[in-house]
């Protein structure tokens, strides 16, 4: 499975024959699935020490909403607080950004985001994974977060993050023990990234070499170049740069799964 190129006019065929692959012989377990994708987003909103805001990134948010809105699909939201998330990237010059804060339906639903407790994972497709730097400190301990993702991807659905979002990931274990990203391809925030913007030491882990210690078969490109990788309904992209094209392999993941 390759790095895939989000401008390349390939990438629906590319992703729809690696998904072909490894969706063949799923079953979903209570039929068809609906048509709705969960977005997890963090409650938390300092880096570490320094005092300085942070929360999710909007354009990890907006940029795969407006993908997976446009064809179709219908998403609700997740934090481990639920209620308010705090939100960083605040830049509505981005049209993306622009377009999910001025809908009104989808600024209420993450305004009034979910706690895990409310959550049916058997209502889901697929569940993803916002980045921000808020999520390395509240995304990876936590279980029953950790619990949904296993549950949808057991069910034959889909599992992404993008960027610090992967944090939710490292503790996933699926039923027989093994963390989910265990020999899978998988990328996500490099340490050579963490390190340009100077916060490798606040951090509470890298998220590369806790990938790499959980099994994953991390790979990456250069700084800020975007890098999405799919492997057995495993979808995560390194950056904010990837985002948008994290949002175009969920649909076609999506699509091809069974009932579809």
């Amino acid at each position: 499975m390759q790095h895939i190129v989000p401008t390349t006019r390939w990438i629906a065929v590319a992703l729809l024959a690696m998904f072909s692959q490894t969706t063949t012989a799923q079953t979903i377990q209570s039929g068809t699935m609906k048509k709705k994708i969960l977005f997890v987003v963090t409650s938390h909103d300092k880096k570490g020490s320094t005092g300085e805001p942070t929360g999710y990134y909007l354009g990890e948010v907006s940029h795969p909403w407006e993908v997976l809105h446009e064809a179709g699909y219908e998403i609700d939201f997740v934090s481990p607080k639920g209620g308010t998330p705090p939100v960083d990237g605040f830049n509505l010059d981005d049209a993306a950004n622009k377009k999910f804060w001025e809908d009104k339906v989808y600024h209420n639903k993450i305004d009034h985001s979910m706690n895990p407790s409310q959550v049916d994972a058997a209502q889901y497709a697929a569940i993803y994974y916002a980045g921000g730097h808020g999520a390395m400190w509240d995304l990876a301990d936590n279980g029953a977060l950790a619990r949904i993702a296993a549950t949808i991807y057991e069910r034959g659905g889909l599992v992404a993050g993008v960027c610090h979002g992967p944090a939710g990931l490292v503790n996933v274990k699926l039923s027989n023990g093994d963390y989910l990203v265990k020999g899978k391809k998988v990328n996500g925030f490099s340490n050579e990234e963490e390190t340009a913007v100077k916060l490798q030491n606040v951090v509470p882990f890298l998220m590369e070499d806790k990938l790499i210690e959980r099994g994953g078969l991390y790979e990456k490109s250069g700084l800020w170049q975007p890098h999405v990788t799919v492997d057995q309904r495993l979808i995560t992209g390194q950056n904010p740069q990837s985002a948008k094209a994290v949002g175009e392999a969920l649909v076609v993941g999506l699509k091809s799964q069974p009932g579809s």
